[in-house]
């Protein structure tokens, strides 16, 4: 079980990474770059303050692991309960950590937008 806490960890590390160091691609043509930095900056901590994929990851795994246990459950005796529920937990924990992060995504390019950007991607 600790290797599976371990992965947990590691993916929400990666992404909560990620995420924080997105960039959009911004049309720079015209754009003061110190005034760029200055708001990429205060939209990426607006981000933070949105949604955690680690915490996303975590409730992605506990949900996982009750579903891979449900569906080994009602399949019968001979699948292992257990280990459909850490192979559930897995994928929920990847989705959640996902999910968390194209949420912080998302608020990164919608705040450029606000501030005058020209988001592209």
């Amino acid at each position: 079980m600790s290797a599976f806490r371990t992965l947990i960890a590691f993916a929400a590390l990666t992404t909560l990474f990620a995420c924080a160091n997105y960039r959009p691609l911004v049309d720079m043509r015209g754009v003061d770059p110190g005034k760029y930095e200055s708001d990429l900056a205060d939209c990426q901590r607006y981000a933070q303050l949105v949604t955690d994929p680690g915490v996303q990851a975590g409730v992605g795994a506990a949900v996982g692991a009750l579903f891979g246990a449900a569906v080994a459950a009602a399949a019968g005796s001979s699948y292992d309960r257990y280990a459909s529920a850490r192979v559930g937990a897995v994928l929920g924990a990847a989705g959640g950590a996902g999910q968390g992060a194209e949420t912080q995504i998302n608020v990164v390019r919608n705040c450029m937008r606000g501030r005058g950007y020209s988001v592209l991607n």
